[in-house]
């Protein structure tokens, strides 16, 4: 860190416009069905298991480890790229929420861009940090230890070209207080780039239907448990886009897009063999597409500030469960 600047500081603070005087009320209190979950169960479950570590089986931190990671991220989710746009931030300013073990944080960096990279968990920002070091572009990213819900704390506030979170904001027990952190980042130039999780999608259709003996009417809480690769998510939020609309709350969306069906063997894909499940090999590509595009996993949001509309607030109103996360964990950091 070169002398005279803050430790986790790439540059100055600048100031917002005067509406940004919006950053001073408190921020929305949480009201689904996990408001009662808090930010240290979410980061202890990222931090026994972060996303997509067992996309290899080679030794874990290895370039070879982190290569077949990457290959075996955009099999399975191939409109990543597309959707992300990598290339297109050359020489920009990305700040990415949620960066986990760092797939994507790499590619934008990769491609020129200048990345602020935050995650909730430590044991993904030392996976994330190694690898950026073996590929020789830790210089283009800046990591940092922060939940999305109060981003200001940590991160300095001004504007970004891109605010990207991919797979994030649902999992966090207040999504609307982190698209208002989110969204203090935004001047009118700005982009945010946003997947969650669909309700009204196959893979809600099959968790539900399978606990039908199960306190069917909870289904939220089905949902979270096998929302991800290791069960027992704490907090996963789905979403219509009639829902989604409202948590954009002072965003314009100028894309929305459902995509991502799983389409593999779950007994053989956790034996890294990809065989498809046979109905979707019947479909063919141009059907399987079609099924996505209205009952996928991924619903993702290309959005804007609305005009006029307010920045954010973000940094003064967080949570004692926010203050003591940070004072357990930010010495974590490798």
């Amino acid at each position: 860190m070169p002398e005279g600047v803050p430790e986790g500081s790439r540059g100055p603070i600048l100031a917002h416009a005067p509406r940004d005087a919006e950053n001073l009320r408190p921020m929305p209190p949480a009201d689904g069905p996990f408001a009662t979950r808090t930010i240290e169960e979410v980061a202890a479950f990222w931090d026994r298991r972060p996303c997509n570590v067992r996309h290899s089986l080679r030794e874990p931190g290895t370039r070879e480890y982190f290569d077949e990671v990457e290959r075996r991220k955009y099999l399975v989710e191939p409109h990543i790229p597309a959707f992300a746009e990598f290339s297109r931030w050359r020489g920009k300013r990305v700040l990415e929420v949620g960066c986990g073990i760092g797939t994507d944080t790499m590619n934008f960096a990769r491609n020129g861009a200048r990345v602020t990279a935050v995650d909730i968990s430590a044991a993904s920002l030392s996976l994330a940090r190694k690898r950026a070091e073996i590929f020789g572009i830790a210089e283009a990213i800046d990591f940092r230890l922060a939940n999305a819900e109060d981003l200001g704390r940590h991160v300095p506030i001004e504007p970004y070209d891109l605010v990207y979170a991919f797979g994030v904001v649902h999992h966090t027990p207040n999504p609307k207080a982190a698209i208002r952190s989110m969204r203090a980042y935004m001047d009118d130039a700005s982009v945010m780039k946003l997947m969650v999780y669909s309700r009204l999608s196959l893979k809600v259709l099959e968790i539900a239907a399978s606990r039908l003996l199960d306190r069917p009417w909870e289904v939220d809480r089905h949902v979270a448990e096998r929302s991800e690769a290791q069960t027992g998510c704490p907090v996963t939020y789905t979403y219509t886009r009639r829902t989604l609309a409202r948590l954009l709350e002072g965003l314009t969306a100028t894309r929305i897009f459902k995509t991502h069906v799983f389409p593999y063997v779950v007994a053989d894909y956790v034996r890294h063999v990809h065989r498809l499940r046979p109905i979707f090999r019947a479909m063919g590509p141009r059907l399987f597409k079609r099924l996505e595009s209205v009952a996928g996993w991924h619903l993702c949001v290309d959005a804007r500030l609305a005009e006029g509309g307010p920045s954010a607030p973000c940094g003064n109103d967080a949570a004692t469960s926010t203050e003591s996360f940070q004072r357990t964990r930010e010495e974590r950091i490798p």
